[in-house]
């Protein structure tokens, strides 16, 4: 099992030349605004993107990063089980912009809502219709309680099924295209 080790946003600011910086975001999240020089490998697509980021993690170190640092987190350890050592950015891309360090946008790119956003929109939604459709038919009140039970079991776990499922929908997803030049920028 690989070290891993976490820096402060100031840290990794100082040796973001050094660094191989990988962002787990979605696409999406990933276009609102990233550290520069950021590559993007969604957390879902890691696995495919291990022999790569071996290589890359052989030629210096690299840095995974996320909103807040919890996807990061799995990240690195998915990596040191595969024996790829790599850092975390403390407080991840929010307490990076907190301090003012630069973000880049990529250029014509919409810019989609950050999955933390999404999923309280998806749930919030969802509970509601519960409630309003409960009204009338009293058996979709349950929609409601599964829906807050499932938000119940995603804080005591530190997971989100919601999240997971709404990183499929299109505009959460790398283009083939996209992932392959990473991937390949990487390696070369």
């Amino acid at each position: 099992m690989a070290h891993t080790t976490s820096l402060t946003a100031d840290q990794a600011h100082a040796r973001l030349a050094d660094l191989t910086v990988i962002d787990v975001r979605t696409p999406g999240e990933y276009a609102s605004g990233h550290l520069p020089g950021a590559h993007n490998i969604p957390l879902d697509h890691l696995d495919m993107a291990l022999p790569a980021l071996k290589i890359a993690a052989d030629r210096g170190g690299l840095l995974v990063v996320c909103a807040s640092g919890a996807r990061s987190a799995q990240a690195r350890e998915r990596l040191a089980e595969h024996g790829i050592a790599a850092a975390g950015l403390t407080g991840g891309t929010t307490a990076w912009m907190q301090l003012g360090h630069d973000v880049h946008r990529p250029a014509r790119t919409r810019t989609a809502w950050a999955m933390e956003r999404q999923v309280r929109l998806a749930a919030g939604s969802l509970i509601l219709a519960g409630l309003l459709t409960g009204r009338r038919l009293p058996a979709a009140r349950w929609l409601s309680a599964g829906v807050a039970g499932g938000l119940v079991f995603s804080a005591v776990t530190d997971t989100c099924g919601m999240a997971r499922i709404l990183a499929k929908l299109p505009h959460n997803q790398p283009k083939a295209t996209d992932l392959d030049a990473t991937l390949a920028s990487l390696v070369g």
